[in-house]
């Protein structure tokens, strides 16, 4: 029997600039952010249509997280759990997400270049 295949889309290294962090400065001058998403889809039909109606369009996800990413929140957690509502909802061929969001240069003392926080789910 032969092994089934996993089909992965990965949208990689969005960089967003926002206002999101538990300090006031935060939320008045903002800091970069990284976002990752991975997508388990099943969308063996895209493989020999060539049909984006048979695939997960890429662009809704990117146009998920853009628009989470502009609301303010005082936790990254928080972010990456509204993304993952948002992209719940684009289709019914997701069967897990990976969210990852990373802050570029938090405001920790010492040499600390990034944090990241990781959201991961099976969907269905």
């Amino acid at each position: 029997m032969p092994s089934e295949q996993k089909h992965i889309i990965k949208i990689q290294n969005m960089e967003f600039y926002a206002f999101h962090g538990c300090m006031t400065e935060e939320g008045k001058i903002g800091g970069k952010y990284r976002v990752n998403v991975e997508i388990e889809a099943r969308v063996p039909e895209a493989l020999k249509s060539d049909e984006l109606t048979d695939t997960v369009d890429y662009v809704k996800i990117y146009e998920a997280v853009n628009e989470e990413m502009g609301k303010r929140s005082r936790l990254i957690e928080h972010v990456a759990s509204r993304i993952m509502s948002k992209l719940k909802k684009i289709s019914n061929k997701i069967r897990h997400i990976k969210v990852e969001i990373t802050k570029v240069k938090p405001p920790i003392e010492g040499n600390v270049s990034c944090v990241s926080f990781v959201l991961e789910e099976d969907i269905n």
